[in-house]
């Protein structure tokens, strides 16, 4: 799948969008050969997104993880299959995962 997104892509946009302070994009696609969603290639498929952001303050976990979503919708699009969101306020907050 050539319009696999690459995890500098995913960084680049949530920076653009969400303004964070701590950012982490890991790609695990490897990790999920022969599943669902896994295009064949190892990359592009499975992330994992760790991110802290002034934006989030306030916000429940589930809008955390919709602004994450909504950041990356064309990346989704693409084949973009699986987001493990780990998201928080600050540096210092406290971790929510997904």
């Amino acid at each position: 799948m050539s319009n696999a997104p690459t995890a500098a892509q995913l960084q680049v946009r949530l920076q653009e969008k969400l303004s964070p302070t701590r950012l982490e994009v890991l790609d695990e696609s490897h990790q999920h050969a022969g599943h669902a969603g896994a295009n064949g290639s190892g990359f592009g498929t499975h992330f994992r997104v760790r991110i802290a952001s002034p934006l989030f303050t306030s916000l429940s976990r589930v809008a955390r993880h919709r602004l994450v979503y909504d950041a990356l919708q064309d990346f989704i699009d693409q084949g973009l299959h699986a987001l493990a969101i780990e998201a928080e306020d600050s540096p210092s907050g406290s971790t929510t995962s997904h």
